[in-house]
This record gives C-alpha cells, sequence and structure tokens, in this order.
C-alpha cells in the first residue's frame, strides 16, 4: 500500500462519528427515489396519464443523469468543499421528491425527479471523496458503511414502498412524498457537519489548495489505463444491476414464477447485497490485487445465469441470491476508486470519471434488453446478453484491480 499524505485537519471522536452517520444518512438517500418510483409506477402512469415511451424513459434514465450530472460535484466542492456540496445535494432530494409529490403532470413531474437525481449523482460521485479526505486509513471499513446504507435504501425501499403507501391511504402522491422525509435528517445532519467542522473543513481546503499540484499531475484520466480499468468494470456492473432492478420481476414471471413471487426474489437479490456491502470492501482493502474478488464474482453470476436458463423456477430462490453475490461487484468498484489513487485530489477525478463514463457504459443495458426481448420473443437472448456484460465486467475488472495507482502512469511517463 502507499503511503498516503497525512490529513492536515484531525478529527476529534466525536467529529468522526458524527461524520460517518451523516456519510451513511447521506447514503441511504442514494437509491429510494428511484426504487420508490418503480414500486408505485403503475399508480402514477395511471394518475398522470404517462404513455409508454415516458414511462419507459423513467425507468431507465437514473444511470444517464448520474453520468451527465455527477462531473459538477467537484467543480462545485472545489472551493467550499464536498462536505457543503453534499448538503445541498440532499436539499435537491429533499425537494426533488417533495415537489413531484404534488406534481400536477408529468411534466413537472420528469423535471422534480431530474432534480432528485441531480443530487443523488453529486451524492454518488462525492461520497469515495469523503472517505479518502477523512478517514484515508480506513477506507475499506468506511467504504463498507456507506455502500451498505446504500443497499439497505435500495432494498428497503423497494420492499416497503407499497405497504407504506396502502398504510397512508393508498394515494400515490402521498407514498412517494413520505421519503423525502429521509433526505431531510439527511440535510439537517449535514448542515450540523458543515458549521459544527467548519474549522476543519477549511484547513482541509487550505491544505488542498496548497497542493492543487497533486491533481493537475496526474493527467487526464481519459488517458490513464488504471482510470479506464475502473471505468469500464464501474459500467459493466452497473448495467447488469440495472438490467436486473428493470426487468428481473418480468424475467422471472415469464419464465414460469408467480408475480408476487417474483417481486420477493428482487428484494432476495437486493437484500443480499445488504451484507455484502459492508463484507466486500473490507475484503477488498486487504488485497493489493482485487482480481480474485472480481473472478469469484463473475463465476458466481455465470452459474446463476446458465441455472435461470436451465431451471428458471425450481432453483429460482438460488439463483437470486448468486446474482446478488454477484451484484456485490458494485460496493467492490467504489472500494477500487478509493484505493487506486494515493490523494484525495486522486479520487476525485477517478471517481467523477469513473462513475460517470460508467454509467454512460451502463444507460443502454436495459434498453438493449428490451429490443432484444421485443424482437426475439423469448429471454434466451437477453439472457445470454447479461452474460456477456457479466463476462465483460469480470476481464476489465481483472485489470481494474492490479496494485496499481493512476499517479503510476504519470510517473512512468516521468521516467
Amino acid at each position: 500500500m502507499p503511503d498516503f499524505p497525512k490529513n492536515r485537519a484531525t478529527l476529534s471522536k466525536g467529529s468522526g462519528a458524527l461524520l460517518i452517520l451523516a456519510i451513511i444518512l447521506a447514503s441511504l438517500n442514494l437509491r429510494p427515489a428511484v426504487t420508490s418510483l418503480g414500486s408505485l409506477l403503475d399508480l402514477v402512469i395511471g394518475d398522470l396519464q404517462m404513455n409508454g415511451f415516458v414511462a419507459g424513459m423513467i425507468t431507465g434514465i437514473p444511470p444517464l443523469c448520474f453520468a451527465l450530472l455527477g462531473p459538477l460535484a467537484p467543480r462545485l466542492a472545489g472551493k467550499r468543499g464536498p462536505e457543503l456540496v453534499v448538503a445541498s445535494a440532499m436539499g435537491a432530494v429533499l425537494l426533488g421528491i417533495a415537489l413531484r409529490a404534488v406534481a400536477p403532470g408529468t411534466g413537472f413531474f420528469l423535471l422534480c425527479t431530474a432534480l432528485a437525481l441531480a443530487g443523488i449523482a453529486v451524492g454518488n460521485i462525492l461520497m469515495p471523496v469523503l472517505v479518502k479526505r477523512w478517514f484515508p486509513g480506513k477506507i475499506g471499513i468506511v467504504t463498507g458503511a456507506y455502500t451498505t446504507a446504500v443497499a439497505l435504501g435500495a432494498s428497503g425501499v423497494a420492499g416497503v414502498a407499497v405497504p407504506v403507501n396502502q398504510m397512508l391511504g393508498g394515494n400515490w402522491r402521498v407514498g412517494l412524498g413520505f421519503w423525502a422525509i429521509l433526505a431531510l435528517l439527511a440535510l439537517v445532519l449535514w448542515l450540523l457537519v458543515y458549521f459544527g467542522m467548519r474549522n476543519q473543513i477549511a484547513a482541509q481546503q487550505q491544505h488542498l489548495a496548497s497542493n492543487s499540484n497533486d491533481a493537475a499531475g496526474i493527467g487526464p484520466m481519459s488517458k490513464n489505463a488504471t482510470a479506464w480499468g475502473v471505468a469500464l468494470f464501474f459500467g459493466g456492473q452497473s448495467a447488469v444491476a440495472y438490467i436486473f432492478m428493470g426487468w428481473l420481476p418480468k424475467i422471472f414471471i415469464d419464465l414460469g414464477v408467480s408475480p408476487a413471487f417474483a417481486g420477493s426474489l428482487l428484494a432476495i437479490l437486493l437484500g443480499v447485497g445488504v451484507p455484502l456491502s459492508f463484507v466486500m470492501p473490507a475484503l477488498a482493502a486487504k488485497f493489493s490485487n482485487q482480481a480474485p474478488l472480481v473472478i469469484f464474482n463473475g463465476a458466481v453470476g455465470i452459474i446463476a445465469i446458465i441455472g435461470m436458463l436451465l431451471a428458471p423456477v425450481q432453483g429460482a430462490v438460488l439463483w437470486a441470491v448468486l446474482l446478488g453475490i454477484c451484484g456485490s461487484n458494485f460496493p467492490l468498484a467504489l472500494t477500487m476508486i478509493g484505493l487506486k489513487a494515493r490523494t484525495a485530489a486522486g479520487v476525485s477525478k477517478l471517481s467523477t470519471f469513473g462513475q460517470s463514463a460508467g454509467y454512460l457504459l451502463a444507460f443502454p443495458g436495459p434498453f438493449l434488453v428490451g429490443v432484444l426481448h421485443e424482437t426475439s420473443g423469448s429471454w434466451v437472448a437477453p439472457m445470454w446478453l447479461i452474460a456477456g456484460l457479466i463476462v465483460f465486467q469480470t476481464l476489465v475488472g481483472i485489470m481494474a484491480g492490479r496494485p496499481r495507482y493512476i499517479e503510476d502512469t504519470q510517473l512512468e511517463q516521468v521516467r
């Protein structure tokens, strides 16, 4: 492991605990705006009289928004620091969720959803930056904590969105707006962090400004082999994840599983990711080369795909569990972002490039699955596409997992 530069602004135990809690609470808000809508989409479509194209756009647009809006995060964080920007991101999520609940029509609903997704995009990019900035010696543990929170926010809300909506009277506006409370809690906590730690944050900003050449000396990520490895790996696993979040229940239903059971299979897949989101980053941080973890996840994913083709009903639970294990490539990819750069400035550049390029690569995945199913009339071709994506993410993940850092490319050029 490299010798990371020491943090110039030391954290007290109280400040450190408060910051970790704030990171976890923000991470809990990085998926509910998406998963709560998916659970209630039929009600929204009926009430707002959306056509099929608009409904499909809503389900497929999150990764595209993450790709396009994520690069704004480092620029916004440059002057005041990522802490204030994350607080603002939580405010955007809060407003987006709350306002779309009272949207009079489709246009305003889409605009408010985009606002929430913008806040999520910024949060996606800045979480690894905050971890590297304040906890450089505990990247695996803290990354595990926040990626577990992301998984909980996704699976938990997906599982309870319908019951919560029914408990609140069955009105989708109340059911969707309810999750603004979670964003409000995160906003309040991040404001406490920002104003309570403003001296330490200012010291960090001053230190980073005095070492701004660290980031400039790395060079463009688009010409960095290690950065491309991370970006391709992130994109491959994101494509598979969004395919299953959007299509898994329908795939299983068409293969012979009841609708209720198909919904529970998605919950199982997402639920398996909760403990693995904590375990995987800790494991990854102990390996100088993360390739063995990538290979294991890829092999498990291929077994699940073959099983779904040969015995979809008989082994449905097992296949969902195996796909959930394969899905732990998400926290693994986020951990790599923190491990493949020596400085917080480097992590910021790698996080921006890796996630933005990755989400952009992932965007066509769910649409291609739909096109293949529509044209072939079966799920065989889409399943082989998913298998190909798993093989792809495994191969590029092996490249990304090598014990190299984005700064190494620049050093080689100097030599």
